[in-house]
């Protein structure tokens, strides 16, 4: 019976531990049953995403744009920190190293024990990093940052040899604009087509510190590089290099650098060189400097610019005649600006008057007019002297209460009159600090509203204008400091016309007291087709050397030591 007992209880025991499983099973399959399907509710692309708040650090918001635009992590662009050359490490100081080893000693009593040369290994070079096996030919966003440390510092985008899309610019759309430091961003050989330019073009301006901006080695077969440089653009310095650039490409730029009336007014810098642009293009680039006064600096390097397209550039930065567009656009800022005589209202001729009356008789109304202005006019004698002890009387009076005024006025500005007035006696002195004048207390004191801006250069239309062969004839463009025509096909002929658009720049200078516009400082005309040892190059490169900027000219002792030599 102890036997029959005993194998019940083990069979009972069993059939327990059998339902225990199955229970055990039913709600494992409950659960993986209620995962998957949250796998699958997310996975669902019908699923609208939860809006997503750019945070300007711009790994983050990029990896997540991504995501979101159904890209695997593969295929989403790694951003790393752009890499540096090795820098010198300065030698240690041999004091600082002898106190701390003496530290040390008294630190630990024992003695030093010699080290194991064989167990310690080199450490690896610092000049170079390994990589994985094609992992230099995978897209990478290379980033410079104010701080390593802090990924929201981002100043500079690098991005080198993959194709940029709709998609990725897209995506840049949203990200770069939150990047609050962003300033530069640099781009080769990126294979852009003219939609992706419009994109750029559409929301760089949206970026508020980005003043510098690179597309070098990328081809666009549209050429619609001009857009970079619209109305809108807030960009300072443009590099287009070895884009191939042709004729037609350079006409659409010299239209985005000014037309008679729309002009491109933060651009200061422009680098076209190693493109394919001819005498054409150089007259359309030409063109467009001849009512642009805020470019600086213009590369036109290793192209195929010969004497023709020099000729047109001497000509803008010498005088030229003005068009009959020009000429028009002229009379209506001239009217719209009105002349100082237009207040004055003459009298019409005597042969348009309405009545017979000769001119020298006057009507019985004008007379009536003129015997009432003179009755006025000696009624306001008599109450003058009248009123001039009233008002002697009242200046001591109020004496005291301007006096608190003034002072109240002082540190808040003054009035508008007075604040026009000041800035206008600010612009005053500047404009004659050559003749000595100095400027009063109260302008230095201004604060910090009322200081003067800076003035817009005048419209070129504006300028005083020659009148030759029934021409009007301007002064060229003066702004302009930086010419790059080397390795061209220049000769001496061009040489010429050069020369002499730098000399009348020149004359120009000497005849202005205090010229605000300094005209050319450098040209460089290196790799043409003219010899080194040409007079009229070498009469160039001395008119030129005076006018750099950084040339410093030889002093009397050592010339003296020279010749003694």
């Amino acid at each position: 019976m102890s036997s029959t007992g005993g194998e019940t209880s083990k069979m009972n025991s069993f059939v327990k531990k059998v339902k225990m499983g199955k229970r055990v099973e039913k709600m494992m399959k409950d659960k993986s049953g209620t995962t998957t399907g949250q796998e699958i509710a997310d996975d669902d692309p019908n699923k609208t995403p939860e809006p997503y708040t750019c945070t300007g650090i711009f790994e983050a918001d990029f990896t997540e744009f991504c995501r979101r635009n159904h890209l695997k992590d593969n295929e989403i662009p790694a951003v790393v920190i752009r890499p540096k050359p090795p820098g010198i490490q300065p030698p240690p100081d041999a004091k600082s190293k002898d106190s701390k080893d003496s530290k040390d000693a008294s630190k630990d009593p024992t003695p030093d024990e010699s080290p194991d040369t064989g167990s310690q290994e080199d450490p690896p070079p610092k000049t170079y990093v390994t990589k994985e096996k094609y992992a230099y030919f995978r897209p990478v966003i290379q980033v410079e940052m104010e701080n390593d440390e802090k990924p929201i510092t981002v100043t500079e985008i690098y991005i080198r040899g993959w194709k940029i899309d709709l998609l990725m610019v897209g995506i840049f759309k949203q990200c770069w604009p939150t990047i609050e430091k962003l300033s530069v961003v640099n781009l080769w050989n990126v294979n852009l087509s003219e939609a992706v330019i419009k994109e750029f073009a559409s929301f760089l301006p949206q970026c508020p510190n980005l003043k510098t901006l690179a597309i070098d080695g990328t081809i666009c077969v549209e050429e619609s590089w001009a857009l970079l440089i619209g109305e809108e653009s807030l960009l300072t310095s443009l590099s287009l290099r070895n884009n191939g650039i042709t004729d037609k490409g350079a006409a659409m730029i010299g239209k985005a650098l000014s037309t008679v009336k729309t002009c491109n007014k933060n651009l200061i810098s422009l680098n076209l060189s190693g493109n394919k642009i001819s005498d054409i293009g150089a007259t359309s680039i030409a063109q467009g400097l001849r009512m642009n006064r805020a470019l600086l600096s213009l590369s036109l390097a290793n192209n195929n610019v010969s004497n023709e397209g020099a000729k047109r550039l001497a000509e803008v930065l010498s005088r030229f005649p003005l068009t009959h567009e020009e000429v028009v656009e002229r009379r209506k800022l001239l009217s719209e600006k009105g002349s100082p005589d237009r207040g004055l209202v003459k009298s019409p001729p005597p042969s348009r008057r309405g009545d017979n009356r000769p001119g020298s008789v006057r009507s019985s109304s004008h007379m009536d007019k003129t015997d009432k202005k003179r009755d006025k006019s000696s009624k306001k004698k008599q109450d003058g002297k009248k009123g001039e002890k009233e008002k002697e009387d009242t200046r001591s009076i109020r004496s005291s209460a301007d006096g608190k005024k003034d002072k109240d006025d002082a540190t808040k500005g003054g009035s508008k009159k007075d604040d026009k007035w000041k800035k206008a006696s600010i612009v005053a002195d500047t404009m004659t600090k050559t003749k000595g004048k100095k400027t009063s207390s109260k302008d230095k004191r201004l604060p910090e509203s009322d200081s003067p801006e800076m003035v817009e250069a005048i419209n070129p239309l504006l300028e005083q204008v020659e009148n030759m062969d029934n021409q009007l004839w301007i002064p060229g463009n003066r702004c302009m400091i930086n010419l790059n025509l080397s390795r061209n096909n220049i000769t001496e002929i061009g040489m010429k016309s050069l020369l002499l658009a730098v000399q009348y720049q020149i004359t120009l200078l000497n005849l202005t007291p205090s010229p605000a516009l300094k005209g050319i400082l450098r040209m460089s005309l290196n790799g043409n087709a003219v010899k080194k040892t040409d007079e009229t190059f070498m009469k160039l490169q001395e008119v030129l050397l005076t006018r750099d900027p950084y040339y410093k000219p030889p002093e009397k002792g050592e010339d003296n030591q020279s010749l003694a030599g």
